[in-house]
């Protein structure tokens, strides 16, 4: 069940930094765990509120086991769980609100935790507006970009998907560098998400187009 605003959310939170990995409010981010202190992470937060906060490390190629974490992360329900016969946990983050990190505390079973602060985010728990996105630009950005980049894409199911729904997705989905995936969660609204996308993709396409041309 989602909670019903911020006033329900816990002030400490378990938080999961993995570069790359982005997680939205309303989105679903599958993962497989398996480090001993992210399993012990699972088990305490199935124990209690089921929240986990993911958030990506500052810099997203160190290789401090303990590296420095970006301002603002999201914060998930485990809404699926899954115990492998090889002891690993195949969860499955529902995106509720995102978070400021205000301070880290000591970690607990190997893994951190912080304290966060969600004031910023009240607008997160409200039913994002169906037509936030202006598909008639963001729909041949993205099929510039799948063909920039090869990627395959279920037009059917992107053209039947509605605008709040498109641009969450496709933020989560779509293979952007950290920082952009970081740019992405910080956008203010999915308005201003929409618009970062359609930036990032027609960037993307038209670096390509170029360096093709080079070659030729």
């Amino acid at each position: 069940m989602r909670p019903g605003g911020i006033l329900e959310l816990p002030p400490v939170v378990p938080v999961f930094p993995l570069p790359g990995a982005l997680l939205l409010p309303f989105g679903e981010l599958p993962l497989n765990i398996f480090e001993p202190r992210y399993l012990a992470m699972c088990d305490d937060a199935m124990a209690g509120a089921r929240l986990v906060g993911m958030i990506q490390p500052l810099d997203p190629d160190s290789s401090n086991p303990a590296p420095a974490l970006c301002r603002v992360g999201c914060a998930g329900r485990i809404t699926s769980f899954r115990e492998t016969l090889d002891n690993r946990y195949l969860i499955t983050l529902t995106g509720l609100c995102r978070f400021a990190a205000a301070e880290e505390l000591a970690p607990k079973n190997g893994y951190r935790r912080m304290r966060a602060d969600w004031s910023a985010y009240r607008a997160d728990f409200r039913t994002p507006d169906s037509e936030c996105a202006p598909r008639e630009r963001l729909l041949p950005a993205l099929r510039d970009y799948c063909r920039a980049r090869d990627l395959k894409a279920d037009w059917k199911a992107i053209e039947g998907a509605s605008g709040a729904q498109l641009v969450t997705a496709l933020s989560m989905l779509c293979p952007f560098g950290p920082r952009e995936k970081q740019a992405l969660l910080e956008s203010p609204d999915l308005a201003g998400r929409a618009e970062l996308m359609i930036s990032l993709m027609t960037m993307a396409a038209l670096e390509r187009d170029e360096s093709s041309s080079a070659l030729n």
